[in-house]
């Protein structure tokens, strides 16, 4: 998702009618929501050429501090340190401390075997991190999981979208194609999300009724698949082959790509050497992913036609459409979904009447329908949607690799960056930037209400570029960035349509959070 997932019409920020924020303000100001429009096509443009970058005047330079260690030692020392002796969040933030910087050099998994070179400039906060969305500085050739790129045997051997640079012929091609697949789909999104999470939300009822709780992955992740399959190609997957099966043939295929970023929880030394010493065998799911190719072959004849127009063979259509709705949006909704549902729950009871309060009046008055329009006057719903993305992105990594000598600059110096090193941004850090975010370690749902929270949304990262700017064939952001953010607004809505509250238990699993419902209150009013 965080690359390139399914285009979407552009929900671009406007300013309109005020609401109360809970932020504390020194001053009044007439504070109008977020809204969005449609248009009927993304923007298409050609980056401008390389340009020498200019030193920064008010920054001092300054040596990035850290290194890589011993050759091979260093990279698995830091492997260690990575997934086992501190985590993931522990390793970046000591390293803040030891060097009294957020710029600095460390090693990233996975290093040995499968990397051949782990070494990165490591960017930890909202100043420097935009530079790896600038295409004229940085390249983002067969980066899309950073340092190592898994084998080409698992896209029926093309490189995919998400691993070209916008400079590539085929990169533009690709990315109009997902323009126009979405574009020709976009009046069956709304009722096929509501048909397919009806169908989840009345499983979860009966589970819970029956057990007196229910596990919210696995039904999910069946109403993910089979609302991208109805919308996007107007299938069915239970009346094709796959039947309900798509879901785990997909997390197989998933896992054998990103296992290398991964702990699987086993004793740390034969966890390490499963998955991040040596590449999985793609034929452990070519099967698998053969019933996929043939679902999407026969469900995208239309899309296929247009692609043949583009100058893009039918084949590599193909396992580029598979790859967008399975690794990008499959893969962002799973995780996306159950880290949003786990931070409104944890919210409470007094922001899901506020939402449900909203939401409920603004369908009313609008026939009892749910359009992009009404979704436009529900300023709190479209807050904790970007909330959600700005604490928990559902892609945390964004890497580049310098085409020319850089100034970076983070808040309180400059450093240089040489051409050819690779840049590495933690995005988590980047979007709870302190000197940026008021309480930024914190769930606030109204944060990016009225016009002073909108202007925060050009911090908002998680689509590979800013909230405030829109996907282009010319760059690397989110083809689908305005299609996540809607169908996280028809999750809120369609959840609040149809109940006061709910109650949850949360977990962590290794993607996004592992949610059990464990009540839900439904609508009374």
């Amino acid at each position: 998702m965080a690359s390139t997932t399914l285009a979407f019409p552009s929900l671009q920020p406007k300013f309109q009618t005020p609401r109360k924020s809970s932020k504390p303000t020194t001053r009044r100001v007439n504070v109008r929501p977020i809204s969005a429009s449609v248009s009927e096509k993304p923007s298409v443009s050609v980056p401008p050429a390389p340009v020498v970058p200019v030193e920064p005047i008010n920054l001092p330079i300054r040596k990035i501090p850290g290194n890589y260690g011993i050759p091979f030692v260093g990279p698995i020392k830091d492997r260690f340190d990575y997934f086992y002796n501190q985590g993931r969040e522990e390793y970046f933030k000591s390293r803040i401390q030891k060097y009294q910087s957020t710029v600095f050099r460390a090693n990233m998994p996975p290093g040995p075997f499968i990397a051949s070179n782990p070494n990165v400039v490591v960017l930890l906060d909202g100043k420097s991190f935009p530079v790896l969305f600038d295409v004229t500085k940085v390249e983002k050739k067969d980066l899309f999981t950073g340092t190592f790129m898994p084998s080409t045997e698992l896209t029926g051997g093309y490189r995919v979208l998400s691993y070209l640079d916008p400079s590539e012929p085929n990169h533009g091609k690709l990315k109009r194609l997902l323009f126009f697949l979405l574009k020709s789909r976009r009046d069956h999104v709304i009722p096929e999300f509501h048909s397919s999470y009806t169908e989840l939300f009345d499983g979860l009822e009966d589970e819970l009724a029956k057990e007196g709780k229910a596990a919210f992955g696995d039904p999910s992740d069946v109403a993910a698949f089979n609302f991208l399959a109805r919308s996007l190609y107007g299938t069915n997957p239970a009346e094709t082959k796959l039947g309900l099966d798509a879901p785990k043939m997909i997390q197989k295929w998933l896992f054998l790509q990103i296992s290398p970023l991964f702990t699987l929880g086993l004793p740390k030394y034969i966890d390490d050497f499963l998955l991040h010493t040596f590449r999985l065998p793609p034929f452990l799911v070519k099967a698998d992913y053969q019933k996929l190719y043939e679902f999407f072959y026969e469900s995208s004849g239309s899309v296929l036609d247009e692609a043949e127009r583009l100058g893009i063979s039918r084949e590599e259509a193909c396992h580029n459409l598979l790859f967008a709705t399975c690794f990008n949006s499959f893969g962002g909704m799973k995780t996306f979904f159950p880290n949003m549902i786990k931070l409104i729950g944890r919210a409470g009871v007094k922001l899901h009447t506020e939402l449900a309060q909203e939401i409920r009046s603004v369908i009313r008055s609008n026939g009892g329908k749910i359009t992009m329009a009404a979704m436009e006057q529900m300023p709190l719903m479209k807050s904790v949607v970007y909330e959600s993305l700005r604490i928990e992105p559902p892609v945390a990594f964004q890497y580049g690799k310098a085409k020319c000598d850089l100034i970076i600059e983070s808040h309180d110096a400059a450093f240089r960056v040489k051409e050819g090193e690779m840049i590495f941004g933690y995005q988590p850090f980047a979007t709870k930037d302190p000197k940026i975010f008021d309480r930024p370690e914190e769930f606030v749902a109204d944060r990016f209400v009225g016009e002073e929270g909108e202007s925060l949304l050009k911090h908002v990262l998680w689509s590979n570029g800013p909230e405030s700017e829109s996907p282009s064939v010319g760059n690397k952001q989110c083809a689908g960035k305005d299609f996540v953010v809607l169908v996280g607004r028809l999750l809120v809505v369609e959840l609040f349509l149809r109940y006061d509250s709910f109650e949850i238990e949360a977990d962590t699993s290794t993607l996004g959070a592992a949610l059990t419902v464990t009540s839900l209150k439904k609508a009374s009013f």
